[in-house]
């Protein structure tokens, strides 16, 4: 279990510490409303998921593992199929484990199907840089077109059926990224507004 093997990045008791407005408490327990996607996410629940696809994702990576090894080095598009997926399967398992274990941020909590496009997209960017044959931490073997050519195959799919999310749930990846562009805009407007207040207020105390 995750659980036993990396702590939760807030605790119960940290929570507690947390000033109101940035998290809020109800019959369910602390909770945050999420910058993406503007609901409640209840932290418990959040952690709970995580926890849940851990455990059915570490199978999964095992078996594949195996089947690597078992595969003969002639049968290349059979072991880079095996190859694709161990890939995606690591991608899921380090998004997990550093969402999990995060504790200097409250952004990293939202709805299961945010984090799902979440792992969507580095999967992706994953993919696009191996196609421009750029180096990655991930095993490629000797023949990464056909790793390529079987994220690209399966790779959605594949997320769909471990998460069990309905096809709709990564039909909303470009509207997360959105909102979550227009929320860094305004971070970005609000710093520049404060860095030319204290340039004014330099200027007339100099």
């Amino acid at each position: 279990m995750l659980s036993n093997i990396c702590k939760r990045g807030f605790s119960e008791e940290r929570l507690d510490k947390i000033p109101e407005p940035k998290i809020k408490r109800d019959e369910k327990g602390w909770y945050i409303v999420s910058i993406s996607e503007g609901v409640k996410v209840h932290i418990g629940e959040y952690y709970s998921f995580l926890e849940k696809l851990w455990d059915r994702t570490v199978p999964l990576y095992q078996d594949v593992q195996k089947k690597i090894a078992d595969t003969p080095e002639d049968s290349m598009e059979a072991k880079a199929f095996y190859r694709s997926r161990k890939l995606m399967l690591e991608i899921v398992l380090a998004t997990i484990k550093k969402f999990y274990t995060t504790n200097d941020s409250l952004g990293v909590f939202m709805t299961p199907w945010c984090f799902g496009t979440v792992v969507l997209e580095k999967v992706e960017q994953v993919r696009d840089k191996i196609k421009k044959g750029e180096t990655v931490k991930h095993d490629v073997g000797d023949y990464p077109y056909y790793v390529v050519k079987y994220i690209e195959e399966t790779h959605r799919k594949s997320l769909l059926d471990l998460f069990d999310f309905p096809q709709k749930a990564f039909s909303m990846r470009w509207q997360y990224s959105e909102l979550l562009k227009r929320y860094s805009k305004t971070l970005t407007n609000i710093t520049t507004s404060l860095q030319s207040v204290l340039l004014m207020v330099r200027s007339y105390t100099s």
